[in-house]
């Protein structure tokens, strides 16, 4: 549909579920991701009730030129916004030049202003240039990718030799037995770790319902890594997989096992069959700035490191889930919750925080 404020004149509506305009302009973008295809935006919508759309300056009948994607994230609790993409670590707007970008970029913050939202936020790869005046940049975060391209020995070679190299070689020691797939059984092993994991950093997990639904949605783009000693498991990852970038979505672990280095093992399985299957790139996904851990870890596998910056308009607006009031209350309440109850926090509080 063709919006009518002067802001949103020549900007149109679409579904990107049922257009398929939209897949195949993903497809052939340079700058498509998993996060803009089809069935994540599907995996959105199935399990926080999400609406997805696009804002495009094309009409209705030609061939997609652009397009931001993003959701309607409507909340009691938080507020109402427009997000280009909730739990999306980034969401390129898909388009070519510099006055595509600011129209609708532009109309995209229009539109939240005509609806009543409290503030658009882009997760832009590269920083916004020529935007709309009113949106500054926000939250910001490192991003690490790997080049696959430089082959299984030569990026074995530059892991680092303690932390990463000396893991991987325990768990090979410690016979870990690892097994990928997208059953129902690899799920419940998987979840159960995420929950434990959550539970050590003081945060609610994620409902089960996103992990069955990423493994539905997302169908063989998505799998289930787990590491198992003597047939319990210890440590776990799911990575997506398209075109030829491997992205490592989620990790989770049994603390008591870290020892055998079941997640660098992991991880490095993956690598290694994704450089079978010709893959090119691993995105490891964003870590928080002051998270020195995670950076670290992600660091040690030579990965290249980048800067993350989500843009906001109003530029004044604050996220109502920010790391602030909620982030500090979560973790004070968290951390001693029998964990079916927290399972229970997670599967009802995460659809208010995309």
């Amino acid at each position: 549909m063709c919006l009518t404020q002067p802001a949103l004149s020549m900007i149109h509506e679409i579904d990107p579920l049922s257009d398929p305009r939209w897949s195949e302009f993903v497809d052939r973008h340079p700058s498509g991701s998993v996060f803009h295809t089809a069935p994540w935006l599907e995996l959105l919508s199935a399990t926080y009730a999400y609406k997805p759309a696009v804002l495009t300056t094309t009409g209705p009948h030609g061939d997609l030129l652009n397009g931001i994607v993003f959701c309607r994230v409507q909340s009691r609790l938080t507020g109402n916004r427009l997000v280009s993409l909730p739990f999306s670590d980034h969401c390129e707007p898909l388009v070519d030049n510099p006055d595509d970008l600011q129209r609708l970029s532009g109309g995209l913050a229009a539109l939240a202003k005509l609806e009543k939202c409290r503030y658009v936020e882009l997760r832009p790869l590269s920083p916004l240039k020529n935007t709309q005046p009113g949106f500054q940049g926000g939250a910001s975060f490192y991003l690490h990718r790997l080049d696959l391209r430089l082959g299984a020995k030569e990026i074995f070679r530059r892991l680092h030799r303690d932390c990463i190299q000396r893991k991987i070689r325990r768990a090979q020691k410690e016979h870990l037995e690892v097994k990928g797939g997208r059953d129902a059984e690899l799920l419940r092993d998987f979840y159960l770790m995420v929950v434990r994991t959550r539970r050590r950093q003081g945060l609610p997990p994620q409902p089960k319902a996103w992990f069955r639904n990423i493994l539905h949605c997302m169908r063989d783009s998505a799998v289930i890594l787990v590491a198992y000693k003597d047939a319990a498991p210890i440590g776990g990852i799911l990575t997506l997989q398209r075109g030829k970038v491997l992205y490592y979505k989620y990790g989770a672990s049994q603390s008591e096992f870290h020892s055998m280095g079941a997640m660098p093992y992991l991880l490095w399985t993956a690598i290694e069959s994704g450089i079978d299957r010709g893959l090119e790139q691993l995105d490891m996904g964003r870590s928080e700035r002051e998270n020195v851990g995670l950076v670290a870890f992600k660091e040690r596998w030579g990965a290249e490191r980048s800067e993350l910056t989500y843009w906001r308009s109003p530029a004044a607006a604050v996220s109502p889930v920010s790391n602030g009031a909620w982030g500090r209350m979560a973790r004070r309440v968290c951390g001693h919750i029998p964990e079916k109850c927290l399972a229970i926090i997670g599967g009802h509080s995460y659809r208010h925080v995309g």
